[in-house]
């Protein structure tokens, strides 16, 4: 009655497992003492332990199955953004290359001599690295551009945007008093290189030097016949040389 009490269960059904017992009752309830106590430490006993493993064990697959496809596709994406870099590294310096080649020329043609010549400041990190711009003008030495007078300065500007217009021209292109600092000598070699590059890109230049206005197709101005009141024309010239107004 005593064990059908405390477990629920009736003593008969062990009757096949029961042996003579040569252990000193003392000893065997210091046994059962120590048992019982190790029971006891061990707290309430959670009979829905394992379905609550088993939603935990779902939980925790499903977790690190997605945690799995995140690895991989971090390490998918680290390697495509290393091609990606390796590609945009060779691009870079093969277009580099060439603006180098062209910025010399141009810088010759426009200075009449000379040389000029970009460089990377890091070498080793390429798409990062700022660019350095050295020149040599006619008769003096190689040296920074910032070392140059404003009118060589506004010159080289010129010569390296049409060095980048040979490697790969754009449909159009605002310059905004690009000529304000170049002398009378300088504003003629620009206009000539302008028209040259014209026959390919459309060129929108802001400028108040008259020199520059001779050589445009199309001009686009503002005027104030009266007081207060401005006017915006137009006169396009035709290859006879008529300027038809808009």
């Amino acid at each position: 009655d005593n064990f059908r009490e405390n477990y629920s269960r009736d003593l008969s059904e062990y009757e096949s497992r029961i042996f003579e017992i040569t252990v000193p009752l003392k000893d065997l309830k210091e046994k059962l003492r120590e048992i019982k106590e190790e029971i006891r430490l061990m707290g309430q006993i959670n009979l829905m332990a394992p379905e609550e493993f088993a939603e935990v064990r779902e939980r925790y697959d499903f977790l690190k199955g997605q945690m799995d496809d995140l690895v991989k596709a971090k390490e998918d994406l680290k390697k495509i953004t290393k091609e990606i870099k390796i590609e945009s590294e060779q691009l870079f310096l093969e277009t580099f290359d060439q603006i180098k080649k062209n910025f010399y020329s141009i810088f010759r043609r426009l200075f009449g001599g000379g040389r000029a010549e970009v460089r990377l400041s890091d070498d080793q990190n390429v798409l990062t690295s700022g660019i350095d711009i050295f020149v040599q003008p006619p008769g003096k030495k190689l040296e920074n551009i910032t070392l140059l007078s404003g009118g060589e300065r506004a010159l080289t500007g010129v010569a390296l945007l049409f060095a980048t217009f040979m490697v790969k021209p754009s449909p159009f292109c605002v310059l905004d008093e690009i000529d304000a600092a170049l002398d009378e000598s300088n504003v003629g070699k620009f206009v000539n290189i302008l028209t040259e590059f014209g026959s390919q890109s459309q060129f929108v230049v802001i400028t108040h030097n008259k020199k520059t206005v001779t050589g445009a197709k199309t001009f686009l101005g503002v005027t104030m016949e009266e007081s207060g009141i401005s006017r915006i024309i137009s006169f396009r010239v035709d290859k006879g040389g008529e300027a038809q107004a808009g």
